[in-house]
């Protein structure tokens, strides 16, 4: 069971406070009742002070390590940039505290594999990675079909995403050859992690499961970028990507990411089964569309209300940690297959060759 504090309230320390962190997690945890955020760290004393000022923080903390060991908190945040998650886990680990980490999970597969045996030796203590949350809404209607045999035999996935994210026009998917250099193209902040790779993964499990061979070809297309320092830095992670799967289930997988593919429209999910195919598309990626073999072409599914998702990440979080539910989005476990899943499309671009999963 996990350690549930005395007097029921949840004191939770944040550890870096980027922008996911700001919009989603300190709103949605002091949506919870019994919640308190006591302290936070940020990456210098002058941003935490910020932080701490604008939501009322009471302490802030220079150093991580002085947070994580402090007697007045019962969780931690991870809202820092993959490169800390390992450390900043293990160490929460280590001092008896609950973990939500933001994704992307961690650097590479060893180091997710890292955090989820640490997490297997506390098993008292609830530990969260954020999910991928563009299909949340549409997620139990899509599995609903799936089980219902809508598809039939599923024999083929096909994905393409227009990959904007972090851009000043979303809706722009032409190369960025100008901005600076961001952290999810830094080798050294991100590791494996390219794009929205894992995220996607994640999200194609909930449908189909995992994959059991990769084979991948990677570009980087806009090769250098300034730094924070004015600096011309060589970028190393990957702005095109397609890669060919072996699911577990029996299907092949054929699937891309760019944000370099100009006039992309948007984003889209084909399920295609013996008797049915399933369509997911957006932005938003809320919008279904369905056919049948005796059918007339694809019409649009709608979500039944009581079937749709959303995000409800803190209030999982807590409710886990007093042994209300159990954590579905995102435990360990899904965090270090999409951890190995990103590292086999590294690896099988580097060597020209298949790999095979689980790592």
């Amino acid at each position: 069971m996990p350690a549930v504090p005395s007097d029921g309230i949840v004191r939770v320390g944040l550890i870096g406070a980027g922008a996911n962190t700001r919009r989603r997690h300190i709103p949605g945890l002091r949506e919870q009742q019994g919640v308190e955020i006591v302290s936070v760290a940020n990456r210098s004393r002058e941003s935490g002070e910020r932080v701490a000022g604008e939501f009322e923080i009471p302490t802030v903390y220079d150093n991580w390590l002085d947070l994580v060991q402090a007697d007045d908190i019962d969780a931690v945040c991870i809202g820092t940039w993959p490169y800390m998650h390992r450390t900043l886990t293990l160490a929460a680990l280590e001092n008896e505290k609950h973990v939500l980490c933001e994704a992307r999970m961690a650097m590479n597969a060893r180091e997710a594999r890292d955090m989820l045996d640490a997490s297997r030796r506390k098993p008292h203590l609830v530990t969260q990675i954020v999910p991928a949350p563009a299909t949340l809404e549409v997620d139990e209607t899509i599995q609903d079909h799936i089980a219902s045999g809508y598809l039939g035999e599923l024999l083929a996935v096909r994905l393409r995403v227009a990959n904007t994210e972090g851009r000043a026009t979303p809706g722009d998917t032409f190369a960025d050859l100008d901005s600076p250099l961001h952290w999810r193209q830094d080798r050294d902040l991100s590791g494996y992690n390219a794009m929205s790779m894992g995220i996607w993964y994640e999200q194609l499990m909930r449908y189909v499961g995992p994959a059991t061979k990769v084979m991948a070809m990677t570009k980087v297309c806009v090769q250098q970028r300034l730094d924070e320092n004015g600096h011309m830095r060589a970028v190393s992670v990957p702005d095109h990507i397609s890669v060919i799967c072996q699911m577990a289930c029996g299907a092949q997988a054929d699937l891309g990411w760019s944000s370099v593919a100009g006039l992309q429209t948007g984003s889209e999910l084909w399920l295609f089964g013996t008797d049915g195919t399933l369509l997911l598309k957006g932005p938003p990626m809320n919008t279904l569309m369905g056919g049948r073999r005796d059918g007339d072409g694809l019409a649009e599914i709608p979500i039944p209300p009581e079937k749709r998702g959303g995000w409800r990440v803190e209030e999982e979080f807590i409710n886990a940690i007093r042994g209300e539910e159990k954590v579905t989005r995102t435990p360990f476990e899904v965090g270090v297959q999409y951890m190995e899943f990103t590292e086999a499309v590294a690896r099988s671009a580097q060597t020209g060759q298949a790999i095979s999963l689980p790592l």
